[in-house]
């Protein structure tokens, strides 16, 4: 069984340079938000694998990937 992901409050809070306040409702559409991306992420690279004939996924698809999504999340 997988185990649940870690709570992003801490981490968001560790990583911002400001003291400020993340509610509740804002941190759990900041982890779906999370995990839509890496989704989008591992299916792209799947794709990236397969269209190489590759039987797993490696570093080399996700970093082909990884610029074309980073762009399209960002708007």
């Amino acid at each position: 069984m997988l185990n649940k992901a870690p709570k992003l409050k801490q981490t968001v809070k560790s990583k911002m340079k400001s003291n400020i306040n993340v509610r509740p409702a804002s941190e759990a559409m900041i982890e779906l938000l999370t995990l839509l991306f890496l989704n989008s992420l591992a299916e792209e690279a799947k794709a990236k694998a397969f269209e190489e004939k590759c039987a797993t996924i490696r570093a080399q698809h996700l970093k082909a990937v990884s610029k074309k999504l980073l762009k399209k999340a960002r708007g």
